[in-house]
């Protein structure tokens, strides 16, 4: 009796946990970073890439998939939240904001429906991680160490294709730099061939890694039990691929492939070999994976599921976002119906190819610059670096896949800007868009709670007069001066803000126009107003006007003094002055490049800025404090 008992107990339990391992699919991601759609499968002949092709001929690809940011972190906070970011706050690189209350990042979902979930390595989140994400998430991490008959959810993450690789000497060539298409927005020069040469053989390398995790999985006896996805994080690692975010920084190769078991859970146009022209970005991976496990997505998850039990209908547009990119500010949203991309620039007045200086250590990145400064390129191949940049811009892939042809300004294009604009528009005001205000604005006000939360209160973040307001200070229209003005005494420092930023951006014309208004804006009760007002001072103001300004932007950099957005907020400013700011070179010198910060490696921030102001190299950069020096506000 005792080995019938006994026999029996194994049985159920070895058919609890086949059935177990049978009710739900096992799960890979195969992720590399830094690079686009330059692929075979994609069309691309220069390209080798023979796994994922395969992959691909098997399984089926998106045409138009985007990262939804242009930079691997606020890429990843995306996925890992089934949020937008500039709706969680975590657009700016390392902003380490909380989770908004009630929600969960996508694998304890996972975990909590009886997943193994692995993590292989990397990441880089902007959102402060919960206890009991990952199982394991480190460089050791693997399905192979769950327990028998569980079902797994596994990345592994390769990143010999990353930005930092695509230029690092000496280098065994696989492609002939001779042979690689310059896109029209880079000149034709020997370190541009080689940089992109050098990016293909890294995805080659990237295909070679997902190849091998590939076999490792028929090599178990589980490919036929396991749905795969392959994707990079955004856009190649090439200057105005990554971090700028249009779509040759957001599109992104995602190919899937699910066996004859899990067909059922396919996308409604899968098959051998399709090619889809659903449209389909980062915010939709994680409410997918609850799709496919049975799980339906929580209301809050701003995608749509594309595969599984609970798959939406296609999306007539995706969109995408740039924040603060290291030590550079911007704002910038973008959308995509899939033959044209929009991107509306709240901050015209700074160029695209800002000095960040990570960027600038790839040698093409470099010789461009150089170029531009010696008049020496076209004006497609200008279009990064100019002056202001345009308020909006409108591209048609189809017949300019580089985006170097704006056709905001065209007539016959007037409804299909429109239409995206205000596609752009209504997002952020469905996701309570965080990023409208001033980075250590949003900080100040979501004190106690989370942005996300801080955002959709309308009482702390009046959105729908914020964005109003952020529209007119960057249309350049004449006929807005008159809120703008208005705006100075608005209550809602976000309104006063905008309203500097809009008269700092229309130049001195605005100076002349806000005059008195801007005056008094230099001593606003808000850091960040008075950063965009003495700005404008020191920029276009008078001589004695630049002589108040100036050691108030000091000050206001002094990170002992004011938080390190504030900080950083002045820096900008400082840099963006030039010859005009030689009369504070002596104070720059004594700014201090280390205080208190959300995440140590604002630290390296600071810092860069600093170095490129004085001419310098960066300090080695050490951690700060990891918690945030409260302002004024």
């Amino acid at each position: 009796m005792k080995l019938l008992s006994l026999f029996l107990s194994t049985f159920v339990i070895l058919h609890s946990s086949f059935a177990f391992a049978a009710d739900k699919p096992n799960i890979l991601w195969l992720t590399s970073e830094d690079h686009g759609p330059h692929m075979g499968c994609y069309g691309d002949t220069y390209a080798d890439t023979p796994n994922v092709d395969a992959l691909a001929a098997k399984g089926m690809l998106f045409k138009h998939a985007w990262s939804c940011a242009p930079v691997c972190a606020a890429a990843r906070t995306t996925i890992i939240a089934g949020m937008y970011s500039p709706s969680t706050g975590g657009e700016h690189m390392r902003s380490m904001v909380p989770m908004p209350k009630g929600t969960k990042m996508y694998p304890q979902f996972l975990r909590e429906a009886g997943y193994y979930c692995t993590n292989n390595s990397k990441e880089d989140y902007n959102l402060l991680k919960p206890e009991g994400v990952w199982d394991v998430s480190s460089g050791q991490a693997h399905w192979k160490n769950r327990t028998e008959g569980q079902p797994f959810f596994a990345i592994f993450n390769e990143t010999c294709s990353h930005e930092s690789q695509l230029r690092k000497r000496p280098h065994v060539a696989i492609h002939d730099p001779a042979k690689v298409r310059v896109p029209a927005y880079h000149p034709d020069t020997p370190e541009v061939r080689q940089d992109w040469a050098q990016y293909y053989d890294q995805v080659t390398l990237a295909d070679a890694s997902a190849g091998r995790r590939l076999k490792e999985l028929a090599d178990a006896g589980l490919a036929e039990d396991t749905i795969v996805f392959y994707y990079a994080d955004h856009g190649s690692g090439m200057a105005r691929s990554k971090r700028w975010p249009c779509n040759s920084g957001l599109q992104v190769p995602i190919v899937v492939y699910f066996p004859p078991n899990w067909k059922h859970l396919a996308p409604k146009e899968y098959g051998a070999g399709v090619k889809s022209d659903r449209l389909i970005s980062f915010v939709d991976l994680a409410p997918t994976l609850l799709s496919l496990i049975g799980v339906q997505p929580p209301e809050w998850m701003q995608g749509h599921a594309f595969a599984g039990k609970f798959q939406s209908e296609p999306q007539p547009f995706v969109y995408g976002f740039r924040g603060r990119m290291d030590e550079r500010y911007d704002c910038v949203r973008s959308v995509t119906d899939g033959r044209f991309v929009y991107l509306r620039n709240y901050m015209p007045h700074l160029s695209q190819g800002q000095h960040v200086s990570y960027q600038f250590e790839t040698p093409s990145t470099r010789v461009w610059r150089e170029l531009y400064d010696a008049g020496k390129l076209t004006p497609e191949q200008s279009i990064f670096w100019k002056t202001p940049k345009d308020p909006e811009e409108l591209y048609d892939l189809q017949s300019d896949p580089d985006e170097v042809h704006n056709l905001a300004a065209q007539p016959e294009h007037a409804a299909t800007l429109a239409k995206m604009r205000t596609a752009q528009e209504s997002l952020s005001l469905k996701i309570r868009d965080a990023g409208m205000i001033a980075e250590g604005e949003m900080h100040l006000r979501s004190e106690g709670t989370t942005p996300y939360d801080m955002a959709h209160d309308e009482k702390m973040y009046p959105l729908a007069r914020i964005l109003k307001a952020a529209g007119e200070a960057t249309s350049m229209k004449s006929d807005a001066m008159a809120d703008l003005k208005a705006g100075f005494a608005d209550k809602d420092s976000a309104i006063r803000y905008w309203s500097a930023m809009g008269i700092l951006m229309r130049g001195g014309d605005g100076l002349s126009a806000a005059h008195d208004e801007i005056t008094q804006a230099a001593k606003d009760s808000s850091t960040y107003v008075q950063v965009a007002a003495n700005w404008a001072l020191a920029k276009y103001g008078s001589d004695s006007e630049r002589a108040a300004a100036l050691p108030a932007l000091v000050g206001l950099a002094n990170w002992s003094q004011h938080d390190v957005f504030t900080s950083l907020s002045a820096l900008n400013a400082i840099s963006d002055l030039g010859d005009k700011a030689k009369p504070i070179a002596a104070q720059i010198k004594e700014l201090p490049a280390k205080g208190e910060a959300p995440d140590g490696r604002f630290n390296g921030y600071v810092s860069r800025l600093l170095a490129d102001l004085n001419g310098t190299k960066p300090a080695a950069e050490t951690p700060a404090k990891n918690r945030k020096k409260k302002g004024k506000k």
